[in-house]
């Protein structure tokens, strides 16, 4: 039974996360908001909320900052963990669309096993590269579109995609330790705020002067929508992985993109070309055989 709900709660929260990709690609096409200032609004509100309801449970919120070491480590992952992973998505649909953008995320598991085995001097086994080649020929047909004549992205669309490939293994390896002390939904919180912090520390006249952007109620009830599907997508997450293994979260992680290609079809009228569908089909194929791969070398 408790397999069930860890099974229930990770594909549900998997296509909540794959709808907010669409509904932020709207905002962006749709109102006069940039990616920083949206990014600094839903940073600040969705930690400050996680905070909040921690705080009302009777949690000691500050504690992490009393020690130097927690602190500091608190700071580098919400900088370039959590502001480096959301940044670097929204770019990344801002310059393709939200499909492209789910889809990149999927090469953190590359950037993993290459920092294992750079971090361990041992080269990883053929099954884990033979998953890496697949999941780059996907790759490959996904900016492509099977012609070898140029790209049917542009190359800042690349850029940010690899870029937030990278920064989601960052967001994934750093923040474990600092997880295990103080909670997930704590140190989520606090790296949301010191994200939207440091956002509006880097522009904080525009934030300010552009407080009108908010009186457009389609987009601001849309960006709150955001809000609050991403926040309870990530609660739902983190939450299944007490009931279910790493192997099955990341095969089952698989609905986000799906579901992101779904509603960007039938809402946005988006469609990927047969090649970049099938690229879409074989990256999804090679990140499943990381997973499998991965979890047969620890065993």
């Amino acid at each position: 039974m408790e397999r069930l709900k860890g099974i229930v709660m990770i594909i549900s929260g998997a296509m909540l996360w794959g709808a907010t990709g669409p509904m932020m690609e709207w905002i962006l096409l749709n109102s006069a908001m940039s990616v920083s200032y949206m990014l600094t609004i839903r940073l600040l509100i969705a930690g400050t909320f996680l905070l909040a309801m921690l705080k009302m449970q009777g949690k000691p919120i500050g504690l992490p900052w009393k020690h130097k070491v927690w602190a500091r480590q608190l700071l580098i992952f919400g900088v370039f963990g959590m502001l480096g992973v959301q940044y670097t998505f929204v770019a990344a649909i801002e310059s393709s669309n939200a499909v492209i953008a789910t889809l990149f995320q999927f090469l953190a598991p590359i950037f993993i096993i290459m920092f294992v085995t750079f971090r361990h001097r041992v080269w990883p086994p053929v099954v884990q590269v033979l998953g890496m080649f697949v999941t780059l020929i996907g790759l490959f047909l996904l900016m492509t579109n099977g012609s070898l004549s140029g790209f049917a992205l542009s190359p800042v669309a690349v850029i940010w995609g690899i870029v937030l490939g990278f920064t989601f293994s960052f967001y994934t390896l750093y923040p474990v330790r600092l997880m295990q002390e103080w909670g997930v939904l704590l140190v989520i919180g606090w790296a949301m705020i010191i994200g939207g912090v440091t956002l509006f520390v880097t522009n904080p006249l525009r934030i300010i002067t552009h407080l009108d952007y908010l009186a457009d109620w389609n987009a601001t009830a849309m960006l709150l929508l955001v809000i609050m599907v991403g926040t309870l997508a990530f609660i739902l997450f983190m939450s299944s992985m007490k009931y279910i293994s790493p192997v099955e979260t990341s095969i089952l992680s698989s609905f986000e993109p799906l579901t992101a290609m779904v509603i960007s079809v039938l809402w946005l009228g988006q469609v990927l070309g047969m090649w970049q569908l099938t690229g879409a089909i074989v990256m999804l194929i090679g990140v499943t055989w990381l997973s499998i791969a991965g979890s047969k070398v620890k065993a």
